[in-house]
């Protein structure tokens, strides 16, 4: 059968959740296209030729936009066999399965796509079943097909000492340890994780390098929730190809716990790591179940940099109880830690989603805010309990968009940023732009496209 795999958003990366279906549904006797919607427009030969075609939704934005190019497609070809795949599929099943598309595959996705699929090619019904299905059982990886998808000189790239370096990601592990609240990850693997085989994704690595990633991103949701897996993979691919840097998602916790282990992940090339440090409010963070608090986040930038690692956290500044004061206490932390060139401009203005099936709303704390859900935006609705912090995130969201439009720097977005915040407590105090770039920005190593989920 002919089947069309399609990505719409991937972190700024080539979409190893094309490659690694596409390789289960070749070894199963199909033909195979990819389309990517992040570089790519639509191809109208492509969706003529398909069979049928199966959208990644690995995140939030990703499940917007595919919901959408589901919709053009149903306008050209409704009886087209349609799925979504990956973890967004299962979220919001009237707007997806009832809605726009035949088939919603979670989890461990590959071996129910592959059963979608074949199920479709026998003339068997579209639809696999009317909710969605989670699968976890999976016991099988293949090395991804990376052949099918653009060259990753059209993807981002990491910048640093001077030069762009082309970037390939790879994931050696699937879910998480954790049952964070406001995650989606855990409303589906349930503090469970799937290791990735190191001779599946070394040889994932070797394509990446002889395609001419100098750079790999482990884009695991947190890479030493199997610190031992991952530190055998980071030896085997430094031994293979010592010129080769990195970098990977880890929870601050992690950070601390494992403090020995950075000056060797150092030496094998690794640049920076990515931390939800999201507030700087214990108690938000004690609501979100982070398992970490401020004090444990300004350790872990002292840990991390003297092995010479940057870290770049996210943040999650705007909760039902944030408060002014919270922004500020962000804002100054960023500047007391040096991080203000770690930090991209737009996780300044994160809004926390409650998806169906978050965590966060079994808790008490969270109903007096809360709204109907919608399910174009995939979210429950919330109100602050400061009203005049709905406003602000949405003037600060304005205000950095514009600011990525029109080319400003990371420090000039920043300024803005400090003095719309501080506008909103009643200050008027302003930052010395000479101390923040001396040292903020130049040298700090980052990927040419800010992420967001």
């Amino acid at each position: 059968m002919d089947v069309l795999l399609v990505s719409t958003y991937e972190l700024g990366h080539q979409p190893v959740h094309l490659a690694s279906p596409a390789a289960a549904l070749r070894a199963a006797g199909h033909s195979v296209r990819c389309l990517d919607l992040s570089v790519d427009a639509w191809e109208a030969e492509a969706a003529w030729w398909a069979e049928a075609v199966a959208l990644s939704v690995p995140m939030h934005t990703a499940m917007r936009l595919a919901v959408r190019a589901a919709r053009e497609l149903r306008g050209v070809r409704p009886a087209l066999p349609l799925a979504f795949y990956g973890l967004y599929a299962p979220v919001s099943r009237d707007l997806t399965v009832r809605g726009v598309a035949d088939a919603a595959i979670g989890g461990e996705y590959e071996p129910a796509l592959v059963r979608w699929v074949d199920a479709v090619a026998e003339g068997g019904a579209a639809a696999s079943s009317e909710a969605p299905v989670v699968e976890l059982g999976r016991t099988e990886f293949r090395v991804p097909t990376r052949n099918l998808l653009p060259p990753l000189d059209r993807y981002a790239h990491l910048q640093v000492d001077g030069e762009e370096r082309p970037v390939g990601a790879v994931e050696a592990s699937h879910g998480c340890a954790h049952e964070c609240r406001h995650c989606p990850i855990p409303v589906w693997y349930h503090g469970r994780i799937r290791l990735v085989p190191r001779d599946v994704v070394l040889a994932d690595i070797e394509q990446l390098v002889r395609m001419g990633a100098r750079h790999v991103t482990f884009a695991d949701p947190d890479f030493l929730n199997g610190w031992r897996h991952s530190l055998r993979l980071v030896r085997e691919m430094h031994g293979a190809f010592p010129d080769l840097t990195f970098d990977c998602t880890t929870k601050v916790e992690h950070v601390l716990r494992h403090a020995d282990l950075w000056p060797e992940l150092a030496r094998s090339g690794c640049l920076f790591v990515v931390s939800a440090f999201e507030t700087m409010n214990d108690e938000v963070l004690a609501r979100l179940d982070k398992g970490h608090t401020a004090a444990d986040a300004a350790r872990a930038v002292e840990v991390l940099r003297p092995a010479g690692i940057e870290i770049r956290p996210s943040f999650l500044p705007f909760t039902p109880w944030t408060t002014p004061t919270d922004l500020v206490d962000i804002i100054d932390f960023v500047v007391d830690a040096d991080l203000v060139g770690n930090v991209d401009p737009v996780q300044y203005t994160i809004r926390l989603l409650l998806p169906e099936g978050s965590l966060l709303l079994e808790h008490p704390d969270i109903r007096p805010h809360l709204g109907p859900y919608d399910a174009e935006a995939l979210t429950y609705t919330w109100r602050a309990e400061q009203p005049a912090m709905d406003a602000l995130q949405e003037r600060l969201a304005k205000m950095v968009e514009r600011s990525a439009a029109d080319g400003e720097g990371v420090v000039a977005a920043f300024l803005d940023v400090n003095a719309a915040v501080r506008e909103a407590v009643g200050q008027r105090d302003a930052l010395d732009v000479r101390a923040l770039t001396a040292g903020s920005v130049e040298g700090r190593p980052r990927l040419t496209e800010p992420w967001f989920c």
